[in-house]
């Protein structure tokens, strides 16, 4: 599996997400509930089944912390978490520009063909997508967090429809605007941008950084970091190299606070990593995640529990086998 790619993400004002924002959170009763599974699948534990699952890819991947949290991402911000970014076929999510760097898929399979086995059809694919993500965070090293379960598998997914995703050099106060019409405040854009600290990029989402401020790097950048990135991403070289996102050495793969510490220095690698520590909107929240250890650990899952609520359908379909098609 590749290093989870940085989010090569469009943006679309013309959102219609306030009618996605979880509004059954708290109104839905049995159908979404903490614990939802519990005596459903038999005696069979339906989240440490998941867990399990994405443990044994993690000990032989470590990208596979950052490929689930941005899978739940990708999925949640179009159409809602209702797995459609899974469907395969030509013209869905998963074929769009922006999500072709998407991985996780297969863990995902993994833990349906493995819950299939003992209760067949009962475990949406749209609630293992984000209890792997709640496994990968808790296996990065956050603090564990409960999730509601409940949800059902969305029949409709569009490659149009990923056009919505946000850029990955979309200005700071479009982004929080665009993550408050989701029910996520500044804090949660803050904690989940947070994430790529232990994502990676492709030299052609770098580039543009490093050569396009009259031939030489973004004055934002720090100098040794952009002759660092050069080396690595040679001008107009179509290189396939990647740089993670946090180059903090055995940090890599940690969701930590080294993230917030380098773009404090001038060391973001994207444009809205180093934004995010220069905007008045975010800096204060940066700052004070960088000078705190606990603070990201403690409360990324938190904001990835609120992501999970975005567009829940509690009425439809459970897909069954697979995640790859409708039922």
């Amino acid at each position: 599996m590749a290093r989870a790619k940085s989010s090569t993400m469009a943006l679309a004002l013309g959102l219609l997400v306030m009618t996605l924002v979880g509004e059954c959170y708290g109104q839905c009763g049995d159908n979404f509930k903490v614990g939802y599974y519990d005596g459903k699948c038999g005696k069979v534990n339906v989240e440490a089944i998941v867990f399990q699952v994405v443990k044994k890819h993690f000990n032989e991947d470590k990208d596979t912390i950052a490929d689930l949290i941005r899978l739940q991402f990708h999925d949640c911000f179009v159409r809602g978490c209702d797995a459609s970014i899974l469907l395969e076929g030509e013209d869905t999510e998963k074929t769009a520009r922006n999500n072709l760097s998407v991985d996780g898929y297969d863990i995902i399979e993994d833990a349906k063909v493995a819950l299939d086995k003992y209760c067949p059809g009962v475990v949406s694919c749209a609630d293992i997508i984000v209890l792997a993500a709640r496994a990968a965070t808790y296996l990065g090293g956050a603090e564990w967090y409960a999730v509601e379960t409940g949800r059902k598998d969305g029949r409709t997914s569009l490659a149009s429809d990923a056009k919505q995703l946000p850029r990955r050099d979309i200005p700071i106060p479009a982004a929080v605007d665009l993550f408050a019409s989701f029910g996520l405040d500044t804090h949660d854009f803050v904690y989940l941008l947070g994430c790529h600290t232990v994502g990676t990029a492709h030299c052609e989402n770098i580039e543009d950084r490093l050569y396009n401020f009259n031939g030489g790097a973004d004055p934002t950048m720090n100098s040794d970091l952009a002759s660092s990135l050069k080396m690595k991403c040679p001008r107009n070289a179509n290189s396939t190299e990647e740089a993670f996102l946090d180059q903090t050495y055995g940090s890599e793969f940690v969701l930590d606070n080294a993230y917030f510490k380098r773009i404090i220095e001038g060391k973001g690698i994207l444009k809205v990593d180093q934004e995010l520590a220069l905007d008045p909107l975010t800096k204060d929240i940066v700052i004070q995640t960088a000078a705190d250890e606990t603070i990201f650990r403690t409360r990324i899952g938190p904001s990835m529990r609120k992501m999970g609520l975005i567009g829940v359908l509690t009425e439809g379909e459970v897909r069954i086998g697979t995640c790859k098609k409708v039922r």
